[in-house]
């Protein structure tokens, strides 16, 4: 159940950005949504927008949030649009969030995270499980945390 923090009171539209669009930036996405609903506007968009990554949809299924649907976009689909709030979670993704501030007037948080899918050639279904599990768990934490939300699906 989401907290009325002093830290949310202006915040009503957030960008997540990332590289792909297909992992971390979907995962935020989802997690907030699922936390807040329609209280706040959520999208997530990538530099270069891929393929949603299968084993996404997997972990996050696991905690009860859906992302099958989600379509992965580039961030300069939303060069007209405006947000409060812009959190990147790859280099890339901050220098092209710290862009978009020239033409709107977003707060722009970076929240260095891993990329689930480095992992050796050879890894196991078990060991590449664990890695996105890793991930969404450490996001799914910065999420309750900035926002202020208690509650939710466990990780």
């Amino acid at each position: 159940m989401p907290l009325a923090g002093a830290q949310n009171a202006d915040v009503r539209r957030v960008l997540f950005a990332c590289s792909l669009n297909a992992v971390r930036s979907p995962m935020a996405e989802g997690i907030l949504r699922y936390l807040f609903g329609s209280r706040m506007q959520v999208r997530s968009a990538g530099v270069r927008a891929g393929e949603i990554d299968p084993y996404c949809e997997t972990v996050m299924s696991e905690i009860g949030i859906d992302v099958s649907k989600h379509k992965p976009i580039a961030i300069s689909e939303f060069a007209d649009e405006t947000f409060d709030l812009i959190i990147s979670m790859s280099p890339e993704a901050h220098h092209q969030a710290l862009e978009l501030t020239r033409t709107m007037p977003a707060r722009v948080e970076y929240w260095p995270t891993l990329d689930a899918t480095a992992l050796p050639e050879d890894a196991s279904h078990e060991q590449i499980l664990a890695s996105y599990r890793k991930v969404r768990d450490h996001i799914f934490r910065r999420v309750k945390t900035r926002f202020a939300v208690s509650g939710g699906p466990s990780t």
